[in-house]
């Protein structure tokens, strides 16, 4: 297995790569998670849309880690895809007007100008996916259906970076609290958020000089298996575990608890949580 010298991977020594999944790989929000993974190789990454206007310029550009296939993932039934006015609001589930209205633009780019019939898979079933330790998943409303057909592979995941809604913006969208129930009843627990969405209540608008920002409509959402239930988890899992905490957040607690329990397992060399903080601190950016 290739890795990158000088990396966390040569104190936990991994059986293999970091697998991820990305269930709605359009990078319209910007770098995704696990960039800096991809960029030491130190996973491997299967990706999924249904647009071929997203695909195309991600195969052209692929590592030969990267894996992207054009399939819808839901309930494994038919379903019917809308395409919006903004690219960013494309679903399987209908738009609703009442709500839009009440955020700048958002009826305008909301408005439903395409339906798509098509075929979805569920995560379960797509035998394309050989492992998934790390899944990120952004499908505007049919977060929730992913996962109630994808309970398989998310008993062996580690992490979950999720698009959640406070404000439903489709019609039977589920919102937070059901993604939160859902996901600890998975065994994960609420990590950070990646992201948070906030935007103007109409009728006002700027620039008004007493304009905020503060509505909650959206945000991404990260959720780990419990480190409160390290005996739950395997040690494999626990490497994972500490490796995208480490690269994907930043969250350098969340890897030494990793650590910690492989330990006392005997799953790494006693001094590795002393070699981790040393390497943490001549690796870390200057702020």
């Amino acid at each position: 297995m290739q890795r990158s010298p000088g990396e966390l991977t040569d104190f936990l020594q991994p059986e293999r790569l970091t697998a991820v999944v990305d269930v709605g790989a359009n990078p319209i929000d910007g770098d995704p998670p696990y960039k800096a993974l991809l960029q030491r190789r130190l996973c491997r990454l299967t990706g999924f849309d249904p647009f071929p206007d997203v695909l195309n310029p991600l195969n052209a550009s692929k590592s030969d880690l990267e894996t992207y296939l054009p399939f819808a993932v839901g309930d494994g039934g038919r379903q019917t895809l809308r395409l919006c006015r903004g690219m960013g609001f494309a679903s399987l589930l209908q738009p609703d007007p009442v709500a839009l209205m009440h955020f700048p633009q958002f009826s305008e780019l909301g408005q439903v100008v395409r339906e798509i019939a098509l075929d979805t898979r569920r995560l379960d079933d797509i035998a394309e996916i050989q492992a998934m330790d790390f899944l990120k998943i952004d499908i505007q409303g049919s977060e929730l259906s992913v996962f109630e057909h994808g309970r398989g592979r998310l008993a062996q995941a580690v992490a979950v970076q999720t698009e959640v809604s406070f404000i439903p913006l489709y019609r039977n969208q589920p919102v937070f609290g059901e993604i939160d129930l859902a996901l600890r009843g998975l065994g994960f627990v609420p990590h950070t958020f990646a992201a948070i969405n906030r935007k103007m209540i109409l009728p006002m608008t700027p620039p008004h000089p007493a304009a905020a920002f503060n509505q909650l409509v959206e945000a991404d959402a990260v959720y780990v298996r419990d480190f409160t239930k390290p005996d739950a988890m395997s040690s494999e899992q626990l490497k994972h575990l500490a490796i995208v905490a480490h690269y994907c957040y930043g969250s350098f607690d969340l890897a030494v608890n990793c650590i910690h329990h492989l330990v006392r397992r005997g799953a790494v060399a006693a001094d590795t949580g002393g070699r981790y903080l040393t390497f943490v601190q001549n690796t870390r950016p200057a702020t």
